[in-house]
């Protein structure tokens, strides 16, 4: 019986099917080879203006390389490919539809002249910098009313339960993974409560981060018990660039009052209750006030482009007035891989490139360009701190040897590289000279960079930055320092990383 389970499940269906697509097209384009030259000499020609295209309009050469070597290897079926998969993204319903509502969805983003103003005049040497986020990137800075740091899922989780038995009006999740368990279990609780009560609860999951963890079926068990709900980007057999764009942001949002995000989604590894890769570091934040807004028009943006139905979302955005002294300046943000803008990146290389002092940075995959690499040692040559904190403790073992392949070059250059020695760093976080932390869900590498929709949550300003300098000096004196001789490895070895790196954009 365990034989058939295996064969017949979904991922061994996807698997097979895109197998003998893979097989087809090669196939075709042999024969086409042979009996077709005028075809051929087509595609030959197609390879070198490919090619060509592909090198002047990139925006990260390195991680479009592998379409370069693969072209050139293979002229014909690798031209051909390239056609396939670039038309599906004229063709896909979704992408089309993602393109569109996002697009329509910037108008309502509203930043507020004297808050950028004050911003602006408080912080005259980061000016180009904000005005890239509010302006360029299009998402607004606020005054922050309500910012708290969880430097762990387990701290975070019950603060998240508590804020949900309060909801009144609406429930909006939208992650990456969902995993059956203590900590999914202990919110969908509520949530089926909350619908009972008249609470309006839409549920939003990345359909292949969820592949191996949530039945094909899922969200029809969902809709049953009242929950709305949204498997994003369904995948399908067919190859599509679009299969290849997954929706990795982590985002609640209660009455348009309080909004959850960080590293974590909502499995019980994340809390620490199922312990497989050591113990699991990683982060949650909550804010309130008027940035909320914000993170409930980038989770109306994607539910509307796959399931339309709010002809208005001012309706669910809450008017919230300021109370208090505020404390810095906060403004949430997210990235799409539909558009020109690699706004992680460039708020990243910001915060980087402007660093005085120090710039501390966690993250659990390091898989990142030339330029990238040139800015983390450029900043060390000006005598800026700059630290990058690693997993101790692989979750992908080939991903953590790429990331690994990087140490020597980045220490070589006056980085300080360390290791989280009791387990796996999910989080991830930029905090820079006592002013400046960015906290969200974007790794260092090219999915998040490139190809996924990803969200963050920049501050500048707030006392609540020192928090998060907290934690990562907490986690440095619970890691591992990584010395330049820990980098010496065989020249096969070094070989075998090198030719890894060039699949990095697929891992």
């Amino acid at each position: 019986m365990k034989i058939l389970k295996y064969l017949f499940n979904r991922a061994t269906f996807m698997i097979l099917m895109i197998v003998i697509e893979v097989a087809i097209l090669i196939g075709v384009s042999l024969w086409f080879g042979r009996y077709a030259a005028w075809l051929e000499g087509v595609l030959r020609v197609l390879s070198i203006v490919i090619v060509l295209m592909i090198v002047k309009n990139s925006r990260h050469l390195s991680s479009d390389m592998i379409w370069v070597i693969l072209i050139i290897a293979a002229p014909i079926a690798g031209t051909a490919l390239r056609l396939l998969l670039s038309s599906n993204m004229f063709f896909s319903r979704t992408f089309r539809s993602l393109v569109s509502t996002t697009e329509d969805y910037r108008k309502y983003y509203k930043q507020d002249p004297e808050t950028l103003r004050s911003l602006n005049e408080e912080a005259p040497e980061f000016k180009g910098q904000f005005h890239y986020i509010a302006e360029d990137a299009g998402f607004p800075f606020y005054r922050n009313t309500g910012f708290d740091y969880y430097p762990l899922g387990d701290d975070g989780y019950p603060v998240m339960l508590e804020e949900l038995r309060k909801a009144e009006k609406f429930i909006f999740l939208e992650y990456f993974i969902i995993e059956e368990g203590k900590m999914w279990n202990g919110i969908l609780d509520i949530l089926e409560e909350k619908v009972k009560q008249g609470v309006e609860v839409r549920v939003m999951y990345d359909d292949l981060g969820s592949f191996m963890t949530l039945s094909a079926r899922y969200a029809n068990t969902l809709e049953k018990k009242g929950i709305k709900c949204v498997p994003f980007n369904r995948i399908n057999p067919i190859i599509g660039i679009i299969m290849n764009h997954r929706d990795h942001r982590k985002i609640m949002v209660i009455d348009g009052k309080v909004a959850f995000s960080g590293g974590i989604n909502l499995a019980d590894e994340y809390i620490n209750v199922k312990v497989i890769h050591g113990h699991w570091k990683d982060n949650i934040i909550r804010i309130t006030g008027e940035a909320v807004r914000s993170y409930t028009l980038m989770f109306l943006t994607h539910w509307n482009a796959l399931r339309p139905e709010d002809e208005d979302p001012e309706v669910f955005c809450r008017e919230t007035p300021i109370e208090g002294t505020a404390d810095g300046y906060i403004s949430p943000y997210g990235e799409t891989p539909l558009d020109d803008e690699i706004t992680a990146q460039n708020i990243y290389m910001g915060i980087l490139n402007q660093a005085k002092d120090y710039c501390y940075i966690m993250t659990p995959y390091l898989i990142i360009d030339t330029e990238f690499i040139n800015a983390l040692i450029l900043a060390a040559k000006h005598g800026v701190d700059v630290r990058l904190i690693t997993p101790g403790v692989a979750d992908k073992q080939i991903v953590w040897r790429i990331t690994q392949s990087y140490y020597g070059q980045l220490i070589d250059g006056g980085v300080k590289v360390y290791e989280y020695t009791p387990g796996f760093v999910h989080a991830k976080v930029f905090v820079s000279d006592d002013r400046i932390a960015t906290v969200g869900t974007v790794n260092l590498d090219y999915r998040s960079l490139y190809l996924h929709f990803e969200n963050g949550t920049y501050l500048y300003g707030s006392s609540k930055v020192n928090d998060v300098k907290d934690d990562v000096l907490d986690t440095l004196e619970k890691s591992r320092q990584i010395l330049p001789e820990d980098c010496n490895i065989s020249f096969f070895k070094e070989l075998l990383l090198a030719f890894l790196r060039l699949f990095a954009p697929l891992m």
